[in-house]
């Protein structure tokens, strides 16, 4: 056995001796009472219950954005009686909501008895699609009711209104390009091209922060949804012509809203299937937050499309939070399992990304640093 084997066997051990200490009672009772440790202790406890408690948070939440809440505290404090009488509850339950509220750094106590905005309530109002997925979480906790039986594709559909039997899953059925369904109609398209529009602008600005695309004379966003991103594109550099490639009755969606915004003679979508051809013409292409939807054969397609529209020279700008981020290991937890959900895709990191940006023949890859890494990262890649 070599040196580093013998060092890899050694650290096994070690940590392996670490986990029996830390998983035994005897060890955590006396961290708890341990002078030098108890400030740990307390801390992993914290972090422990929060764990358990998520669920309750996210639903006090729900509740806070539901009844309107913050929306009532944006203009200044207000006593308890009147945030009752303007939320429709009675005193004990607009008592727990506040009680919980501030718990959560959503709401704060104020002087004689008011409760005003609190840093995480002030945010959630500067966010509309914060607000809009904190709606759409419902039909995530729905299929995430046993998440045992997601992990061991064992979902089904069950009785009238639930997902049809070919789409296991509420986000299977609530995301139909999912399933590689380029057919859908404008019912099918209208919900989830709306949330996605309604989360769409806090991403854009990121990514037009990031790359400078006033050197481009076109621009085609892939999986464009209804042209939030290239409408704050079209802001940003007003020369650049734009296209959208989505599936069609997306596609119509996006042309009626550039024709809305004054934009019909620069921006024009087209609809198909982006794992096959795209038009040519752009000299730069997006994908924003689009490969992450799709598991690696769908996603290495849909890059090998793009590098196939794109002439010698041309840019590809990959924006989409990725697995492994400093400061953002959450996104691992989050885009997995709502994923699972969906039916495919995962979070992927850097490293993974620029592999099937290699393997569809992107021949340089450069990262462009964003203002919020939880949100989006974004890579260029060239050839």
């Amino acid at each position: 056995m070599d040196k580093r084997s013998n060092f890899t066997a050694l650290l096994d051990r070690a940590f392996a001796f670490r986990d029996r200490v830390l998983s035994s009672p005897r060890f955590i009772r006396f961290a708890e009472t341990f002078p030098l440790t108890r400030p740990i202790a307390r801390r992993e406890a914290g972090a422990l219950f929060d764990l358990c408690s998520g669920f309750i948070y996210s639903q006090v939440l729900l509740s806070c954005v539901r009844l309107g809440l913050f929306d009532h505290l944006r203009d200044g404090p207000l006593a308890r009686d009147e945030i009752a009488r303007r939320l429709g509850l009675g005193e004990d339950a607009t008592a727990r909501l506040l009680t919980a509220a501030v718990a959560l750094r959503l709401v704060e106590e104020r002087s004689g008895g008011r409760h005003g905005l609190g840093r995480l309530g002030a945010a959630v109002l500067a966010s509309p699609g914060l607000t809009a997925m904190v709606e759409h979480h419902g039909l995530v906790y729905r299929d995430l009711t046993d998440p045992v039986a997601l992990l061991r594709g064992e979902a089904k559909a069950h009785g009238a209104g639930e997902p049809t039997a070919d789409r296991g899953t509420h986000l299977a059925s609530y995301w139909p390009y999912a399933e590689g369904d380029t057919s859908a109609d404008l019912d099918a398209v209208s919900a989830y091209t709306a949330l996605m529009a309604a989360t769409q602008p806090a991403i854009a600005e990121e990514v037009l922060d990031a790359y400078d695309f006033r050197r481009h004379r076109c621009l085609m966003d892939v999986g464009g949804g209804d042209g939030t991103f290239l409408r704050a594109a079209a802001r940003r550099v007003p020369g650049l012509d734009l296209v959208l490639f989505d599936v069609p009755a997306v596609a119509d969606l996006a042309n009626a809203k550039f024709k809305a915004a004054n934009l019909a003679h620069r921006a024009k979508a087209a609809g198909g299937d982006f794992t096959k051809e795209l038009p040519k013409g752009a000299d730069v292409v997006t994908l924003v937050r689009v490969l992450l939807d799709h598991d690696d054969d769908t996603a290495l397609k849909i890059l090998t499309s793009v590098r196939a529209a794109l002439p010698q020279g041309g840019v590809l700008v990959v924006a989409e939070p990725m697995a492994g981020t400093r400061g953002a290991e959450k996104v691992a937890a989050y885009f997995s399992f709502y994923l699972m959900a969906m039916g495919r895709g995962r979070p992927r990191t850097e490293a993974q990304l620029r592999d099937l940006l290699r393997r569809a023949g992107f021949t340089s890859v450069r990262r462009r640093g964003t203002h919020q890494p939880l949100l989006v990262r974004v890579l260029e890649a060239s050839f």
